[in-house]
């Protein structure tokens, strides 16, 4: 009896601990889901505050410029990581343990996260396979920019050897008919003054271009972002194709004039000068090295055209009784020839029309009696348009995919922090 007693107690004491053992691990499964339930809320919370903080991002930039960023002072004008913090926690991730472990500049690498933006609006534009359409015709102007060089050196040696030459037998060429000292004088003078149209002065607006962005000292951001980069940087001409469409230039594809700031956006993010009429007067120097150059050629395959350059040359030669020095005056004729009709060619980029690449008799303009008055009230000739040819804004998307450099980069963040600053009135904003 006892014995039958012991084993009912022992079986009573084995359920007794095998019914704690359950209920402690059903209470540890019911802590567990609790805690996780907790986790999921404060994650969940965490999210809906991560969301709500990148909610506020900036949204004149985003407008203005398809740039999506946070404004890291919240409109203070200072700067500091622990206001993002504070939004978290406003949002209801407080009573948590946060740290940035990663944050990026729109100005970091030389604005490389900007140009990445850039890269998502292009192919969002246009589409991921058809970029290459922003390539077309790039190819002809492949070392145009060296090539121009090479001109102005042949030219530069041309017109010194005719100098040499003429001071060896002292003689001076006669000023009658002979349109050189003219071409001298043009060449010495602002191109602007000579290109724009007469009813369109050039803007004289100037900007306080060492406080922007890319001359101050920048803040830098931190952590690896390997896992988030594209792995290919934007191309030249995506690059160039984002600021034809977002930034004024003096023949404006899209408003003609900026109500602050600069008027000129895409000549300063090319030339980075202060004023409006310096990086005007830039582009223009650019642009008429890239017209030179098919001027000149077109000049030397048209044997019209380089006979009445002789015949003139001559001329003048013979009245200072030196025809030795025909062929030389002649070749100087017509550098000096192409480049009044490159002058030409930069009126009619910026009255709105196109200018060829190639010229042809058709499309040629200026006849070389023109040189003697060109530049002069009396000898006003207006450009002509082409049909087929290339646009001012044209010109500019080559300078701006041909000399593609950082420094362009960061320049279009000025005109991006100038432009928001003084039309906006976001005097706190910066890039």
């Amino acid at each position: 009896m006892r014995a039958q007693e012991f084993k009912k107690g022992e079986v009573t004491a084995f359920l007794a601990l095998i019914f704690i053992l359950l209920v402690s691990f059903v209470g540890s499964l019911m802590e567990s889901a609790s805690l996780q339930a907790a986790k999921s809320y404060r994650r969940a919370d965490m999210n809906r505050a991560m969301e709500s903080v990148f909610a506020e991002y900036q949204r004149e930039l985003l407008e203005e410029f398809d740039i999506f960023a946070l404004e890291g002072s919240y409109e203070s004008g200072v700067y500091g990581e622990e206001k993002v913090l504070n939004r978290l926690s406003y949002y209801g991730a407080s009573g948590m343990d946060q740290q940035i472990e990663r944050i990026r500049l729109l100005t970091d690498d030389h604005g490389a996260p900007f140009l990445e933006q850039i890269s998502y609006f292009i192919e969002s534009k246009y589409g991921l396979s058809s970029l290459n359409h922003l390539l077309d015709g790039m190819g002809s102007w492949e070392g145009k920019e060296e090539e121009a060089g090479q001109y102005q050196e042949l030219g530069s040696g041309i017109w010194q050897e005719l100098s040499d030459t003429l001071s060896e037998q002292e003689l001076k060429l006669p000023e009658q008919d002979n349109p050189l000292p003219n071409v001298q004088r043009l060449a010495a003078a602002p191109l602007v003054d000579l290109t724009m149209p007469k009813d369109s002065p050039a803007s004289e607006k100037t900007a306080a271009v060492d406080e922007l962005v890319s001359h101050r000292e920048r803040r830098q951001g931190y952590g690896e972002f390997s896992d988030t980069g594209r792995g290919q940087l934007l191309s030249g001409a995506a690059f160039g194709e984002y600021v034809m469409t977002h930034f004024a230039s003096a023949v404006s594809e899209g408003e003609q004039s900026r109500t602050g700031g600069l008027d000129y956006e895409v000549e300063y993010i090319l030339s980075g000068e202060a004023g409006d009429r310096q990086n005007l007067e830039e582009v223009l120097r650019k642009l008429l090295m890239l017209r030179l150059v098919p001027n000149y050629a077109y000049l030397r395959q048209d044997a019209a055209k380089q006979a009445e350059a002789q015949a003139l040359a001559l001329t003048l030669c013979t009245v200072m009784a030196f025809p030795a020095a025909a062929e030389v005056l002649a070749e100087v004729m017509l550098f000096a020839w192409a480049f009044g009709e490159s002058i030409l060619d930069l009126r009619s980029l910026l009255q709105g029309n196109r200018v060829p690449l190639a010229k042809t008799g058709e499309s040629w303009q200026l006849p070389l009696s023109g040189l003697l008055t060109l530049g002069t009230d009396d000898g006003y000739r207006e450009g002509r348009d082409t049909a087929g040819g290339l646009s001012y804004g044209d010109y500019l998307r080559v300078l701006l995919f041909f000399q593609g450099e950082s420094g362009q980069t960061l320049r279009a963040l000025d005109m991006v922090e100038l432009r928001l600053q003084t039309e906006k009135g976001m005097s706190w904003f910066r890039a």
